[in-house]
């Protein structure tokens, strides 16, 4: 499993503190002439394999990213017209003005009955 990009900068620095602190104590007890022990060797080649993996990680990330090609879909055919409900439909409102319309013309014309009558 590879190992995460963000973990990376930690190990190196882990990995140098180590390296660091193992060199420091080899110079102090046996001197700069003294052949490095091999945990220093170990944490040597573990930060090169850690230095060369960010690299690489770094040039992966500058390269362009590989993407999919959407394929167009064949369009759907339309679908047919509803067709209107038989029996009691509610009229609109442009019909009940009409009607409105209508019912008031039609009391106008309608003879008056007299009171006298």
């Amino acid at each position: 499993m590879p190992i995460r990009t963000a973990s990376l900068n930690p190990q190196l620095h882990k990995n140098g503190a180590r390296l660091h602190q193992i060199m420091a104590a080899r110079v102090q007890l046996h001197g700069a002439d003294h052949p490095p022990s091999e945990a220093e060797v170990t944490l040597r080649e573990e930060r090169n394999v850690l230095k060369l993996a960010k690299a690489e990680r770094l040039k992966q990330a500058g390269a362009p990213k590989v993407k999919l090609v959407k394929v167009a879909k064949a369009p759907k055919a339309p679908k047919e017209a509803k067709e209107a409900k038989a029996g009691k439909a509610k009229p609109s409102r442009a019909e009940k003005l009409t009607k409105k319309a209508e019912n008031a013309e039609a009391a106008k014309k309608a003879t008056k009955k007299s009171a006298k009558t």
